[in-house]
This record gives structure tokens, C-alpha cells and sequence, in this order.
């Protein structure tokens, strides 16, 4: 393998500790960035260290995770606008989703908007936690056997594995902010939710 010439060598050797930097502040172990990677944790901590040579085989899936530039792992200048743009995305059963994190921890944060999805309920199951809270309109959630109604203040949070379905419980479009756990982690609960819900 060739040795890279001198000028380039010095970019090489700041990869390593912007690597080190980069997962602790997104608060990750080598096992959780080795699972979302699939690069062995052997691997990622020798490239931390400096030990193993940053490639593009090892730098494009971690971009892919941390969610940046392949630019700002090896240190390229900051050019252009230093804004984040975060792409929306339609949501299949109606409404558009704008996510709010970047980093693939066990919580992300989306900013929803839910349009009216009828009067059918099409209850989903799957895992995972979700806190939701209500930014503006009426929303409508069926969780289970319960069949709630909240407005523009209020907050629910639950089991995604419990049967749930949510629309806009006046035909207005509802505009809500969704905390979801894909692990089944549990975010801003501090006391165990009363077994039976309130309808």
C-alpha cells in the first residue's frame, strides 16, 4: 500500500481523533456505532486510535450514520452555507414527516404533519416507544381500545407494540412533535404510565 505524501499525511492524522471527538459527542459506544455500521469494534477503535488507516470503505458508512459529510470526517475546509437542510418525506398513509435528529442513536425526533386519514381506524403495531406532543390542531388517537382526542398543549406517550393508529380528529391538518425509540427506549418518562389509560 502506498504511503501517502506529507501534505496529506497531516489531514490522515486529524481523521482519528475528529472520529473520537464525533462519537462522543453523539453519545455512542463502539458497540452501538459497530451495529449501525457493521464495521467490528476492533476496527473502529484501531481507526480511532490512529492504529488503522482511514479508507473510503471505512469513512462512507460512517458518514452514513453520524449523518455528515464525508467532508467533515477528514477535515475539509467549511465552504458555502453552514445551514442544515432536513429533507421532509411524505408519509405513506398521509402527511409529511421532517426529521429533527441526525445521529443514529436510540432517539429520534421528527416534526410531523398529520392530515386527515378518515374515520377508519387502520391500527399498526411495531417496536419501539413514541412520546408525541400536539404543536397545533386537534389529533386523533386510537391506542388500543382507547380512542382519544388531544389538542394543541398535550402530550401522549406509549408502547409502539400496543395496536395505534393517529389522524386529524377535525379534517384540519395536525401538526405534532414526535420523540420515537426504535430500541423500545423510553424518553421523558419519569414514573411508570398507569396500566389502564384514560379515555
Amino acid at each position: 500500500m502506498d504511503t501517502p505524501s506529507p501534505p496529506y499525511q497531516a489531514v490522515l492524522d486529524e481523521v482519528a481523533p475528529r472520529l473520537r471527538r464525533l462519537r462522543d459527542k453523539r453519545g455512542l459506544t463502539l458497540a452501538a456505532l459497530s451495529e449501525a455500521t457493521g464495521i467490528s469494534k476492533s476496527t473502529l477503535s484501531r481507526l480511532e486510535s490512529g492504529q488503522r488507516r482511514p479508507t473510503l470503505e471505512l469513512l462512507l458508512p460512517l458518514a452514513d450514520v453520524y449523518q455528515v459529510p464525508l467532508d467533515d470526517l477528514v477535515g475539509a475546509p467549511a465552504v458555502g452555507d453552514p445551514r442544515v437542510r432536513l429533507t421532509p418525506r411524505a408519509l405513506t398513509n398521509g402527511g409529511t414527516a421532517v426529521p429533527l435528529t441526525r445521529g443514529p442513536g436510540p432517539l429520534q425526533a421528527y416534526k410531523m404533519i398529520i392530515n386527515d386519514r378518515g374515520t377508519e381506524p387502520e391500527l399498526r403495531t411495531h417496536e419501539g416507544y413514541e412520546w408525541l406532543y400536539v404543536l397545533g390542531g386537534r389529533l386523533r388517537l386510537v391506542l388500543a381500545e382507547h380512542d382519544l382526542e388531544l389538542g394543541a398543549g398535550e402530550a401522549a406517550e406509549f408502547d409502539t407494540r400496543l395496536p395505534h393508529w393517529f389522524s386529524s380528529a377535525d379534517g384540519r391538518p395536525v401538526e405534532i412533535l414526535s420523540l420515537f425509540g426504535r430500541q423500545g427506549e423510553r424518553m421523558h418518562v419519569r414514573a411508570k404510565p398507569s396500566a389502564k389509560p384514560r379515555a
